[in-house]
């Protein structure tokens, strides 16, 4: 992105699929309007470094790791099994992790490029097909499927 980016007119076009993201991920429209706005934040705090070729795809990544860094900072328990994946996907960048799952997790994140974590929450998480997934990553489907495969045949060794 350049200097010349119009944030605003990134905000106008795609402001609300950012909140729908956000509230789909954090479930609380208030922390939803804060984490959006954090989007175009940093968005903003970044534009020199950012590639705006699929803004879409930057936002919604972008977004997808504002909250997932909210929940692993939050801490926040919840009641439906959904939470307790994304929360155990959201912490694994903590040190020793909470539980077995966790620790399994950052075994195998590690071992993978970061933005398999992202492919793994949009589509084992969102329910996303692999080719909204291709769409949403700026990959090819065989590619989502490559890593996707990679991160299951690591699991199940």
């Amino acid at each position: 992105m350049s200097e010349g980016l119009d944030v605003g007119a990134l905000s106008s076009r795609y402001g609300s699929m950012v909140l729908r993201r956000c509230r789909q991920l954090l479930r609380n429209d208030d922390e939803a309007l804060d984490a959006c706005q954090d989007v175009f934040v940093r968005v903003i705090e970044r534009r020199e470094r950012l590639d705006a070729r699929y803004p879409s795809s930057l936002l919604f990544r972008i977004a997808t790791n504002v909250c997932l860094n909210r929940i692993r900072d939050d801490g926040r328990r919840r009641e439906d099994p959904f939470d307790d994946r994304l929360l155990t996907i959201a912490r694994i960048e903590e040190p020793g992790g909470r539980s077995y799952a966790s620790l399994l997790l950052d075994w195998l994140f590690a071992r993978h490029p970061a933005s398999s974590r992202t492919m793994a929450v949009l589509h084992y998480i969102d329910g996303l097909t692999l080719e909204q997934v291709a769409a949403e990553t700026g990959l090819s489907v065989s590619g989502v499927r490559k890593r996707l495969n990679k991160l299951r045949q690591d699991l199940e060794r």
